[in-house]
């Protein structure tokens, strides 16, 4: 989860922008007392095999800030997640806005690049379960904030709950629509990500990931990240990224909320 910016001033209203959603967030009517658990995939790298309770429309946004060497950048990340029943479902996300300063460039400001995925869930028994993503990455962003091309992406997922910890497992290949000359055009993923309750309604979270593809060097990285959940329709989290060689973004700030949206049958 990268994102580049620059100079204090410059900073500043990032570190604002994750400041008001953490708090404000807060603020969310708790009008969700009733109905089924959500099911959050942020703020992990990790995508669950499970899917939401079928018919309840999931609505994901985030604040995230990352920096990079001398590069800044700053999102507003956002995902709805959607179960026709209790094995498919779709995924559809991106970036509302994007403020990125990369190579001494002047900033760039818009949208994001949009995601289109179709998830199959396989429950093995009551504590773990496989599931398969199959996604395109829309261009929907401008030059100088997306590739200008589109991604295809397969992702293979394995979760198990071990007691009181849940474990998720995601090992990916992307066909890029644009790449370095010299460079593979595929790009092998892999996270685990583990999260446990530490009282009734905090919860901590730990991943490792990282990618690999021919002619670049691997990235890899560490998240920790805290959740709250005042009721069982309605979670916040924070959180950072710590990037573990010269590859990967020096760090990441985030935070964010799950919540449902509505029930539509």
């Amino acid at each position: 989860m990268p994102m580049r910016q620059a100079t204090t001033q410059n900073r500043a209203p990032a570190a604002t922008l994750l400041a008001a959603l953490a708090f404000g967030a807060l603020a969310v009517p708790l009008h969700a007392q009733e109905g089924p658990p959500i099911t959050p995939y942020r703020p992990s790298v990790s995508s669950p095999a499970q899917l939401p309770a079928p018919g309840q429309l999931e609505f994901e946004i985030g604040g995230l800030s990352s920096k990079s060497d001398d590069d800044r950048r700053a999102s507003l990340p956002y995902t709805f997640k959607l179960a026709f029943n209790e094995q498919w479902g779709v995924v559809i996300g991106g970036e509302a806005y994007v403020s990125s300063r990369a190579d001494g460039n002047p900033r760039q400001r818009g949208i994001g690049d949009t995601t289109l995925e179709l998830k199959r869930a396989f429950a093995v028994d009551d504590v773990s379960a496989f599931g398969l993503e199959l996604g395109v990455k829309l261009p929907t962003a401008k030059d100088g904030i997306g590739s200008g091309s589109s991604d295809y992406v397969v992702n293979g997922i394995y979760s198990r709950d071990m007691g009181v910890v849940h474990m998720d497992a995601n090992l990916n290949a992307t066909r890029l629509g644009a790449y370095e000359p010299g460079s593979g055009r595929i790009q092998k993923g892999w996270s685990a990500s583990f999260s446990a309750p530490v009282s009734e309604k905090w919860g901590v979270t730990t991943e490792l990931s990282g990618t690999h593809r021919s002619g670049q060097d691997n990235t890899a990285q560490l998240l920790l990240a805290a959740t709250y959940s005042p009721t069982k329709r309605l979670t916040i989290d924070w959180g950072v990224a710590k990037g573990l060689n010269s590859a990967s973004p020096d760090w990441s700030l985030f935070s964010g909320l799950v919540l449902p949206l509505a029930k539509l049958w």
